[in-house]
């Protein structure tokens, strides 16, 4: 009987903590885990939600947008709450997510109808976001690049995009 309860004891706090041991969750899950997570970037990007935002970065994040400015996690977080950007529309498809060890790359191409620093921001923009899981396994934002995509755009890719400026 105590053998049955030490081992039910220990397979429960290894439930709790499956990073444990060096023990990880299958890639699926992995997998599963930071596409929630690009949905939760999106809707707090998109509602202006500070609080959110600041538990999905890293506070060693740093941020490049389309325009090349480098942000630091509180930049970022201080034009969310000024509305020095602000979104009407964030919509991503073509996301992909690669995953390495403690890291997940993901690309995606998003619409998007915004205003940044009360200059209008609009069109296709394709962006890589890096996340770091933690020990405890937490994911965060540690990287993010925007980068516009020109209208008449080659390699396969989007052929035009209406709206945009180069």
């Amino acid at each position: 009987m105590a053998g049955l309860l030490l081992a039910c004891v220990t397979f429960g706090l290894a439930a709790q903590n499956p990073h444990k041991n060096g023990h990880h969750p299958p890639k699926k899950m992995e997998r599963e885990q930071v596409e929630d997570l690009e949905h939760q970037w999106s809707q707090a990007m998109l509602t202006g939600d500070v609080a959110a935002l600041d538990k999905l970065l890293s506070d060693d994040y740093l941020g490049i947008t389309a325009s090349g400015d480098l942000l630091t996690k509180t930049q970022q977080l201080d034009r969310l709450r000024s509305r020095q950007l602000s979104f009407v529309k964030l919509d991503t498809t073509e996301s992909k997510i690669k995953l390495l060890g403690h890291i997940a790359i993901v690309t995606s191409l998003a619409e998007l109808d915004a205003t940044s620093e009360g200059k209008p921001l609009n069109g296709a923009f394709r962006y890589v976001k890096v996340y770091q899981r933690l020990p405890n396994g937490t994911w965060r934002i540690t990287s993010f690049e925007a980068t516009h995509v020109r209208p008449g755009g080659h390699l396969g890719q989007r052929a035009s995009v209406e709206g945009t400026q180069p």
